[in-house]
């Protein structure tokens, strides 16, 4: 059914509650890898991706926070997320977000198979009319 307004507030605060809390695990875990790092010891890809990752957000947050501390402000949160989809940090995206940001990737994947496996069938006529 439809959520009173109370309830949708209540569901916005649990929703940034968890969003924030992420971002600290996160955080605890970039730093554990930085000093992995200080230390001399290598970072595989999946670390070295989840660093980047974290660090990116950790900068996404400072405007972020303008949003959130600023009174009233976080009426226009919605506005500048359509103009700066990427604006918020990881840790903050909804499911449905997630499963676009996805199928976009997906599509995109597809496509590019297409075009190269219309690429590859092209280049197969060409040598077959020139050896036939």
């Amino acid at each position: 059914g439809k959520k009173s307004l109370r309830q949708k507030a209540v569901d916005e605060l649990k929703h940034y509650y968890h969003g924030f809390h992420l971002l600290w695990i996160d955080t605890k875990v970039a730093a554990r890898m930085v000093w992995r790092l200080l230390h001399g010891q290598v970072l595989t890809r999946r670390e070295r991706r989840r660093l980047l990752r974290t660090c990116a957000d950790l900068f996404r947050l400072v405007p972020f926070l303008v949003f959130v501390i600023v009174p009233f402000m976080e009426f226009l949160l919605p506005v500048f997320l359509k103009l700066f989809p990427e604006m918020l940090p990881s840790t903050f995206e909804t499911e449905s977000k997630k499963e676009e940001k996805q199928k976009k990737k997906l599509n995109a994947k597809l496509e590019l198979a297409k075009f190269l496996r219309e690429t590859i069938a092209e280049m197969a006529k060409r040598n077959k009319a020139d050896t036939g």
